[in-house]
C-alpha cells in the first residue's frame, strides 16, 4: 500500500522493502516468487508483495517466515507510517478475496504478515480484547497471533535482530555508522546477479550522515568511491556523483554537498533504477514515484 505523505519525507521506501525482504530469503529465493504490488482485481485494489512458495514441501527456516504457506500477502509500513486496526480489516479481507477469486488458491494456504518498525500497541490491544484472539511473541520483535484459520503474524523490525535480519531491520531513517558499515560489508558477499540498487539509493538518502561516518571507520583511509566500487553495492553512475558531494561537502558542510552531489549522480541513476523496476514487474506510478521521473518518461521505457 501506498506511504502516507506526513509532509516530512517524499522517501520511498517500498522499493527498497522488495528488496529487503528477498535478501533476508535470499537462501530461498530458487522456492519463492515475488510479486509487488499484486493487484488482486482489475480494480486497483492491490496487496504490497505477494510471496508465492513453488514447492509445497519446502520448508522455509527463518523467523520471519515459518509460518509461510503457499501463498503470503505481506503489507509493509515504512518508517513514517503506522500499522492500524483498519489496515488489518483491509489485509485481511484481501486474503478472503484473493482465495476467493482465484480457484486454485486455497484458503488454507494462505498467511498473512504485517512488518512495521513501530510497536503495534493499538492494534495487538484489539487483537486479545475485542476480536479474542491470542498473541504471542515468539521471537523478538515478531508476533504470532492465533485464533484465526489464516495465520498471521505481526513483525516489529526495531526489535529484531541485525544479525539474523540486517536488510529488513536497517530499514530506517535512524540508522548508526556502525549499522551502516555492516550493510556495505554484507554487500560485497551478495551473488554478482542480486542488485539492491533501490535499496541503497533509499538508505543513502535517508542517512546521508552516517554513511560518511562508515567510510571513515573503515581501517583504510579509503574514498567513499572505494568502499562502494568494492562493495559492488550500486553503479558506476551513483557512486561518481556521491563522491563528488562528499568531496564538496568536506569544505563546504558535509551534508549540503552530499545532497547535491547524489543529485547529479542521481540524475542517470534514476533511469536505469526505472528499468529495473519495469523488469520486477512494478506499476508505473510506483516506479514515477519511487526513481522521480515523469509517468510518460517510465511508459518510454517499456518499450526500449
Amino acid at each position: 500500500m501506498k506511504e502516507k505523505d506526513t509532509g516530512q519525507s517524499k522517501t520511498s521506501w517500498h522499493p527498497a522493502f522488495l528488496h529487503a525482504i528477498q535478501l533476508e530469503l535470499l537462501e530461498y529465493r530458487e522456492f519463492l516468487e515475488f510479486k509487488y504490488e499484486f493487484q488482486l482485481t482489475s480494480d486497483p485494489l492491490r496487496i504490497d508483495l505477494l510471496v508465492i512458495k513453488k514447492q509445497k514441501n519446502v520448508a522455509i527456516n527463518k523467523n520471519i517466515a515459518r509460518i509461510f504457506r503457499t501463498d503470503n500477502l505481506v503489507e509493509y509500513k515504512s518508517p513514517q507510517d503506522y500499522l492500524s486496526v483498519k489496515d488489518f480489516f483491509k489485509v485481511y479481507a484481501y486474503a478472503n478475496l484473493y482465495a476467493a477469486i482465484n480457484p486454485d488458491v486455497d484458503m488454507a494456504d494462505i498467511t498473512i504478515t504485517f512488518i512495521e518498525s513501530r510497536h503495534p500497541r493499538k492494534l495487538l490491544r484489539y487483537l486479545v480484547s475485542i476480536r479474542g484472539y491470542a498473541v504471542k511473541e515468539t521471537s523478538p520483535g515478531i508476533y504470532q497471533v492465533s485464533g484465526d484459520y489464516v495465520p498471521i503474524q505481526i513483525i516489529e523490525t526495531k526489535k529484531l535482530s541485525e544479525r539474523e535480519n540486517l536488510w529488513i531491520k536497517s530499514l530506517a531513517n535512524d540508522l548508526k555508522a556502525h549499522n551502516a558499515r555492516t550493510i556495505l560489508d554484507q554487500g560485497r558477499k551478495l551473488p554478482r546477479d542480486f542488485y539492491i540498487d533501490a535499496y541503497m539509493d533509499v538508505l543513502l538518502k535517508a542517512n546521508p550522515k552516517s554513511f560518511l561516518e562508515a567510510q571513515n571507520m573503515a581501517r583504510k583511509r579509503e574514498t567513499f568511491e572505494e568502499v562502494f566500487t568494492k562493495a559492488g553495492l550500486i553503479p558506476e553512475w551513483m557512486e561518481r556523483g556521491r563522491v563528488q558531494g562528499i568531496e564538496q561537502g568536506r569544505e563546504q558542510g558535509i551534508v549540503q554537498g552530499l545532497e547535491q552531489g547524489m543529485e547529479r549522480g542521481l540524475e542517470k541513476g534514476r533511469e536505469i533504477i526505472a528499468r529495473n523496476l519495469l523488469k520486477m514487474g512494478m506499476s508505473i506510478d510506483e516506479i514515477a514515484q519511487a526513481a522521480e521521473l515523469p509517468v510518460e518518461k517510465v511508459l518510454s521505457f517499456q518499450n526500449s
